[in-house]
């Protein structure tokens, strides 16, 4: 008895202590937690010393500032983009400046390429359809020969016509002159000349001219000897050129492929493309101006042998060549028809001459050119003739021209390569409108 009532009391005591914890701990979850308090501590700066040997680590204001705060963008957008357009212009210039620097360093190389180009432009066509019905090799060598023989043919005319009419000729430019000298004393001027006057001046300049021969002989002779330096790198170029046709005939397209190959496959495409634009108005100018001069010299050549002038096939061949000058080719040519017929004719035949070629050129400006060129070659007279005078200051006769189907194929490969944005539509505001505002 006396043990489970000591048991039954363990268990009474066990059952209020349960109880109890129970009541503290429901308590504890009842009583709000409060929050831990932040102490924020004050910290002070830590002094900087300044560096008296280097001005740029100071770290005080420096004494002669303005107090306005610095802008965060004090240079217009606009100064911004035209600078970078200045600084690209000006690199564009210095490559560009660069490149006609070092091929006037090659020019013989230069000449002898350009010449190449132009006869594969002119023979190609004749060579691809040679090609159909004989190897290429074949076409090529019958394609150089007729041109060659076409070419010696003229030259052999106009030697021997010439040769043929020079006692006519002498006693013709005699009469010639007497008539230039009766119409400068009897015409609008009345100068008084006479024909021994004339031909004293000229026994006076050819004795000045053979002293001068007599005293300066030994320069003339060193001058003499440079040409002949001069001589042979014109046979240079003649051999280049030839070297170079038969291959660019021969093989073009192939070189053309190995070159491709050389680039990145993702400039390949690009590069075919705008050389493919550059070389397609290139050999349209050179076939082009090829037909058009010919053209030229054949009607010139009809008419002075209509108005019986002589050396009309001299003159033919003049023409011929001053068609593939812009701008100064032609009158050249003409002034000195004019010449010749004023020298053998008199005035008004030197007046009929003249018109005659004038008229020659209109046609070949407003008719040949367009119908021949079409728009492979479509450029503004201005441009034209810039391009004629400074291709002149720079390399002559040589760069006259060249000028011309440099830059129209430099135009035709940006044009292949740029996206143009639509044209503008109706008319523009004037000067004064876009200053002003509108009028109403």
């Amino acid at each position: 008895m006396g043990t489970n009532k000591s048991f039954d009391k363990m268990r009474t005591l066990t059952s209020r202590a349960r109880e109890t914890a129970r009541g503290l701990v429901k308590k504890v979850k009842e009583k709000p937690t409060p929050q831990p308090t932040v102490v924020v501590r004050e910290t002070k700066p830590r002094p900087v010393h300044r560096n008296k040997l280097r001005s740029s680590s100071r770290s005080t204001q420096p004494r002669f500032t303005s107090n306005r705060p610095a802008a965060k963008n004090d240079i217009p957008v606009w100064l911004k983009k035209s600078g970078l357009a200045a600084w690209m212009t000006l690199g564009i210039l210095i490559i560009v400046a660069l490149i006609v620097w070092a091929l006037a360093e090659v020019s013989a190389v230069v000449a002898a390429i350009f010449v190449a180009l132009v006869v594969t432009s002119v023979l190609n066509p004749i060579v691809d359809w040679l090609d159909q019905y004989m190897p290429r090799w074949i076409g090529v060598v019958i394609a150089l020969l007729g041109s060659t023989a076409i070419f010696g043919g003229l030259i052999y005319y106009v030697v021997t016509s010439v040769a043929g009419q020079w006692n006519t000729l002498s006693r013709q430019f005699g009469n010639g002159v007497d008539k230039i000298i009766e119409f400068v004393r009897t015409g609008p001027w009345a100068v008084e000349l006479t024909t021994d006057e004339v031909y004293q001046w000229l026994n006076q300049t050819l004795l000045q001219a053979r002293n001068y021969i007599e005293t300066n002989a030994g320069s003339l002779i060193q001058g003499a000897l440079s040409n002949v330096g001069t001589v042979a790198i014109a046979f240079t170029i003649m051999a280049l050129s030839l070297f170079t046709t038969i291959f660019f005939l021969q093989s073009g397209a192939g070189m053309w492929r190995w070159f491709l190959n050389r680039l990145p496959s993702r400039h390949r495409m690009t590069t075919h493309r705008a050389a493919a634009a550059g070389w397609y108005t290139f050999s349209g100018y050179a076939r082009g101006i090829m037909l058009v001069a010919l053209t030229n010299s054949i009607f010139a050549f009809l008419y002075l042998t209509i108005l019986g002038i002589p050396l009309a096939a001299p003159l033919g061949v003049l023409v011929f060549i001053g068609s593939f000058i812009p701008l100064i080719g032609a009158p050249t040519a003409m002034g000195i028809a004019m010449i010749v017929a004023l020298a053998a004719e008199g005035v008004w035949m030197m007046i009929a001459v003249g018109i005659g070629i004038a008229l020659i050129g209109q046609f070949e400006g407003h008719v040949l050119q367009p119908l021949i060129m079409g728009s492979q070659v479509s450029l503004h007279p201005v441009v034209v003739g810039i391009g004629v005078t400074v291709g002149t200051l720079l390399a002559g006769l040589f760069g006259a021209v060249i000028s011309i189907p440099l830059i129209a194929s430099t135009w035709a490969i940006y044009q292949q390569l740029h996206d143009e944005d639509p044209p503008f539509d109706g008319p523009l505001p004037s000067s004064k409108e876009v200053v002003e505002g509108p009028q109403e």
